[in-house]
């Protein structure tokens, strides 16, 4: 498990704990989503790290932390290489979880799986039935191979969580998605904001609003004590600010775990505690952040970890602009840096996508 992330200090600085590190080992995908980030397509793509250098990665990141790194892509099954990949770092010490779309596991894949160390799989469903699924996932029997695939993975032992990105077109989904989840014993449920990069720029008409989103994440909230899995909201920073406030106001402490793929931790993670690494070995804040921020390729992951000037903006919170700048929740939401990115060119903005007016609770 991974060391607690560092408490902020008066400064606005905190100490940088790698916590997660997702690896697109390849861009190559069989699926064609309408909100893909990386624009996925079916073929190989070039100057893909190989075996001797995705070694060789794993071995700088050791050098940093022990983070939890997420095998991603595109669909990482699609390497042929991925479970020594998945060994090597097991071997190392570090905690290999995998991000698959379920459609490829089938018995032999998910005993590699096992045998290779993975902990977790993530899958996304982003419907609660075949034509919302496939219709998101652009193929059709999607829904049904992904549900076979979790099948399998469970029946191999290994734990897996539902993943889901929120759009207008299945935001009244939701409640049945997180049903399904439950029915099929994932061991937790994440729900992802749209952040309209790559594909999604082009459904950016299908995004919540800003009083939808804050409905949803109260809505999330709410769920909490009802079901028995894990819930975690990625790329919607506000949901930390929600946590106390909402907790406070019913006189309860939250317990804030601080370690593993549900750590509740802080809103945005990006440059902090976590950092996106490409099939061409190009470093981001995130997978959504198009900034570059270091390559692998040509320097250490050290070096970028502790050197960017990207990440280093981004460490002290004093430097968000707008009304983050002026929040009061700054260090436990920090807002989306990449949706910030994407509506103004800036990465140190305001979020567009917040209806919270900083100073009421204070």
């Amino acid at each position: 498990m991974n060391h607690p992330h560092g408490h902020p200090h008066a400064t606005g600085q905190q100490q940088n704990t790698l916590r997660l590190v997702a690896w697109e080992t390849t861009r190559r995908c069989n699926l064609s989503c309408k909100h893909c980030r990386a624009g996925a397509e079916d073929h190989p793509y070039e100057n893909e790290l190989d075996t001797r250098a995705s070694f060789k990665l794993l071995d700088q990141i050791k050098q940093v932390g022990n983070p939890i790194i997420i095998l991603t892509g595109g669909e990482p099954l699609l390497r042929d290489d991925i479970f020594d990949i998945a060994a090597y770092g097991t071997k190392l010490g570090l905690r290999m979880v995998m991000a698959p779309n379920g459609t490829l596991i089938t018995k032999e894949t998910a005993k590699k799986m096992k045998d290779s160390g993975i902990k977790r799989i993530s899958v996304s469903l982003d419907g609660s039935t075949p034509e919302t699924h496939d219709t998101f996932r652009g193929l059709e029997n999607a829904f049904e191979s992904s549900i076979r695939g979790i099948k399998i993975a469970k029946e191999a032992g290994i734990e897996f969580q539902i993943n889901t990105t929120i759009t207008k077109t299945n935001l009244d989904q939701i409640p049945k998605i997180l049903d399904l989840a439950q029915d099929l014993g994932a061991v937790a449920h994440h729900i992802f904001l749209l952040v309209p990069t790559g594909r999604g720029k082009y459904i950016v008409d299908t995004e919540i609003n800003a009083k939808e989103y804050e409905q949803t994440l109260n809505w999330f909230y709410d769920q909490r004590e009802k079901v028995n899995l894990q819930l975690k909201a990625t790329c919607a920073p506000h949901y930390y600010r929600i946590l106390r406030q909402r907790s406070k106001k019913d006189g309860k402490s939250v317990t804030f775990e601080t370690h593993g793929l549900d750590a509740v931790t802080r809103g945005c993670l990006a440059g902090t505690g976590f950092c996106f690494i490409s099939h061409v070995g190009r470093v981001q804040t995130c997978g959504f952040l198009d900034v570059e921020c270091g390559d692998i390729t040509k320097q250490t992951f050290k070096d970028v970890w502790e050197n960017s000037r990207v990440f280093n903006e981004l460490r002290n919170f004093n430097n968000l602009e707008g009304k983050c700048g002026l929040c009061e929740f700054k260090r436990v939401c920090g807002g989306c840096r990449a949706r910030a990115y994407e509506a103004t060119g800036s990465y140190l903005a305001e979020e567009p996508l917040c209806s919270y007016q900083p100073g009421k609770t204070k």
